[in-house]
């Protein structure tokens, strides 16, 4: 945490006062949370003086930033514990804080390096839904050909044969051999 609070105000004091989510109704009760809670930060008639509506809200906020630094790191450390509190899109939005996620991101997540993709099968679709057919098939001859009808599978077997590989055929046929009723 290399910069001090002060600092980073210092730093954000541009972007809040330009920034059109710190209406008056905001800046209200960043001023009632800083003379409330930490009546040392903001006294009442501090306080007083940057709640008069006759002047504008961007002008009253700029003084409010000034007499923050004025006071120093403690009251710079309530600021932005009000302006979190209060006003959370603001507060992480601000430039020190988006540096500061930049930073850690990078220390904590280093740039990605490109990995190779692996490559399972390079054969394509075709060849799986083939494979998977046929295990399906061999599955279903498995269980369905144990039933009361095995003579009506052996001629089907015998077919099926007829366009696959070597090995597979000789599994078949020999399925339709040992369900051939003798």
């Amino acid at each position: 945490m290399g910069e001090t609070f002060l600092e980073q105000l210092r730093a954000d004091s541009r972007f809040l006062k330009s920034d059109r989510r710190l209406d008056t109704d905001v800046a209200d009760r960043l001023i009632l949370q800083l003379n409330r809670i930490y009546p040392q930060v903001l006294t009442d008639n501090e306080a007083k003086k940057f709640r008069d509506l006759d002047v504008p809200t961007c002008i009253r906020l700029a003084e409010l930033l000034t007499h923050l630094q004025e006071k120093g790191e403690e009251a710079c450390r309530e600021f932005y514990r009000a302006l979190h509190l209060h006003v959370e899109e603001v507060y992480f939005s601000l430039p020190t804080r988006l540096r500061r996620r930049d930073s850690i991101d990078l220390v904590v997540s280093p740039l990605p390096i490109p990995r190779q993709s692996f490559v399972l099968n390079d054969r394509g679709p075709l060849f799986f839904l083939s494979c998977f057919s046929v295990a399906v098939g061999v599955a279903l001859l498995y269980y369905c050909g144990e039933s009361k009808v095995t003579g009506g599978t052996s001629g089907a077997l015998g077919l099926a044969a007829l366009g696959l590989g070597r090995q597979v055929r000789e599994v078949l046929i020999w399925y339709t051999e040992d369900a051939i009723p003798k």
